[in-house]
């Protein structure tokens, strides 16, 4: 058995070639992931917020207790990691439109009772404002052309101050004629107007034409 310890990144463990979280479901693993005791493997090429980490995001903001909203959630991998992160006394708001996706999270989150799943769409918060509380991350991984813009409207209602947002940027779901690194800078200015930019990371060749931009407000 390999011999796991902590990662910088707060709840976040390594073996010196993997990821890991600390299961707070022992013994179960959703998405066929490898187990290592109570430690599940956090895949970088399954998930941009794991491929931030081994690329250097060091600060990530996520603690033990936070309440995360995450926009774009999909089947729920990601989640069920950040669902590790925070702890049984976190909580995850898991945004998504597509009805199959919503449906496999609420699966998910029979096991993880820090997750709630709601079947919205993240360009239009004011319908979901009543049932979402104050956050201290607000995290987005949505392939649309707006993305920033969405980004920005949920910041602004649901980020507390002081909390961090982590956007991973789709290059080619904004322009696949321009260059990703172009569309990268692009974003970070807009995101500057409204927040720090604390940390930005190209993802490739993990991710191909993503960025992470974490920023704090």
């Amino acid at each position: 058995m390999p011999k796991i310890t902590p990662h910088k990144v707060f709840e976040i463990y390594e073996d010196k070639r993997r990821l890991y979280t600390k299961s707070i479901v022992p013994g179960k693993a959703p998405f066929a992931e490898r187990l290592v005791g109570e430690y599940r493997e956090f895949d970088p090429r399954r998930s941009k917020l794991a491929a931030a980490i081994v690329k250097g995001a060091n600060n990530i903001g996520i603690r033990k207790g936070d309440v995360v909203l995450y926009l774009g959630v999909s089947h729920g991998y990601t989640a069920s990691f950040v669902s590790d992160m925070v702890g049984k006394e976190g909580l995850i708001f898991g945004i998504d439109p597509a009805p199959r996706v919503v449906r496999d999270l609420v699966f998910l989150s029979e096991q993880r009772k820090n997750l709630i799943p709601l079947l919205v769409d993240a360009n239009h918060p004011e319908e979901y404002i009543t049932r979402v509380c104050q956050a201290d991350i607000v995290y987005q991984d949505i392939a649309q052309k707006n993305q920033a813009e969405i980004f920005v409207k949920n910041c602004r209602l649901f980020l507390k101050k002081g909390g961090y947002g982590l956007l991973a940027v789709k290059a080619r779901s904004i322009d696949v004629k321009r260059r990703p690194k172009d569309i990268f800078n692009e974003t970070r200015v807009v995101l500057e107007k409204e927040f720090t930019v604390i940390d930005f990371r190209l993802l490739d060749p993990l991710e191909k034409d993503h960025c992470m931009i974490i920023v704090k407000k």
